[in-house]
């Protein structure tokens, strides 16, 4: 059946183009390499990101991860970055769940235990929300994360990202079901 939309982004607007850095205030994101290896197993590995993000990966997992990121970008369905600052990688933060029809994209990112503090995620997350609304032209970026987790609710809130509500018992961690608060921005919004 055919849609009586146009698409917000036609088909191959990622896919036409190579991954590209991005830059922000002190940070850095690029794409992620096999060389990067060691920092995904340590993210994965630290008790933090696995309480939510609900993972741990080996060596193979995590090659396995830093491909489908890779992958990811040609097939249009999410873009993964690592963020470095100071010539160090700091974390991941990417697009998941990327929709060019609709123009909408949802964000995930973690920062690496030695870059907490330091203010990298609402960096990287500035960054990559001015680069998706004003370079590759979607219309809204979803933010989702458990009630639990303070800091996330305050880069979102720092970022811009306004709470629109809370999913009850949406999503399933190691320490059983959470809330998650839904934020979101839209292109049209103001400028954190």
């Amino acid at each position: 059946m055919p849609s009586l939309v146009t698409p917000a982004l036609p088909a191959g607007t990622l896919a036409s183009m190579d991954q590209m850095a991005i830059t922000g205030d002190g940070v850095l994101l690029r794409a992620w390499t096999t060389a990067d290896l060691p920092s995904v197993v340590a993210g994965f590995a630290d008790p933090d990101i696995q309480r939510w993000h609900c993972r741990s990966l080996d060596d193979d997992e995590a090659l396995a991860w830093i491909a489908r990121w890779r992958a990811g970008w040609l097939m249009e369905t999410e873009a993964c970055w690592a963020v470095e600052a100071d010539g160090v990688v700091a974390g991941q933060i990417g697009l998941r769940g990327i929709d060019l029809t609709e123009g909408m994209a949802a964000i995930s990112y973690w920062t690496l235990p030695a870059a907490r503090g330091k203010r990298i995620a609402p960096k990287a997350l500035t960054a990559l929300t001015t680069w998706a609304f004003t370079e590759l032209g979607l219309h809204r970026l979803d933010l989702s994360h458990s009630t639990a987790n303070a800091a996330s609710c305050q880069v979102a809130a720092r970022c811009g990202y306004l709470l629109e509500g809370t999913k009850r018992s949406e999503a399933r961690h190691a320490d059983g079901w959470h809330d998650m608060h839904a934020h979101a921005r839209l292109a049209t919004d103001p400028p954190a």
